[in-house]
């Protein structure tokens, strides 16, 4: 699950930073919750042309991601500070830990769009995207990388949380910076 707040190009972004810093460890221990990474873009770095907060979920649970959006759970603090976002769902493939010790410090997304049933096969796209999964999980600069497959739009979504930057060969859609995670149930969601 992801939503996007994009925000005022001139907005100062350590007014988030400020907010994660406060805030962030409260879904530290979040039951359902297998990882929440705070997500920002910063308009002019790293190629972004906006100043956005994204954070991005894997759930264990759909009642807990449920209870989060609208049973009180925490999101009513977004809502009431920037108005109700749309959320992106999409379903888990696969979740592979890669080797990095360390916490994230940047992640990359990037959304591939199936081919259409006469120009390919969808399943031989999935197993191309897990294989690539699997060869992240090897690297030492990977923490945690997730596949997941929005059925309404016919694409696979790839996010991956770096040890370090996203390397330049990346081939991602968007670079963000992780402020925090809480990864409460990780574990639980490794393949």
């Amino acid at each position: 699950m992801q939503y996007s707040l994009t925000l005022p190009a001139d907005y100062d972004m350590g007014i988030i930073r400020d907010r994660v810093r406060r805030n962030g460890h409260a879904l530290d221990n979040r039951a359902g919750l297998a990882l929440k990474a705070y997500l920002i873009r910063s308009r002019g770095i790293d190629g972004s042309q906006v100043n956005q907060y994204a954070p991005f979920y894997l759930w264990n649970s759909a009642a807990a991601m449920t209870h989060f959006l609208i049973g009180g759970g925490g999101f009513q603090n977004i809502v009431r500070d920037f108005g109700r976002p749309p959320v992106s769902q999409w379903t888990g493939i696969a979740t592979v830990r890669g080797r990095a010790a360390g916490p994230p410090v940047a992640a990359s997304r990037r959304i591939t769009a199936l081919p259409q049933p006469t120009h390919g096969d969808a399943a031989v796209s999935i197993d191309d995207a897990l294989a690539e999964l699997r060869t992240l999980a090897d690297s030492r600069d990977v923490h945690t990388a997730a596949l997941a497959f929005d059925p309404r739009d016919w694409q696979l979504l790839l996010v991956t949380l770096w040890a370090d930057q996203v390397p330049a060969n990346d081939p991602a859609d968007d670079r963000y910076e992780v402020l925090h995670l809480s990864a409460p149930e990780l574990a639980l969601a490794v393949q």
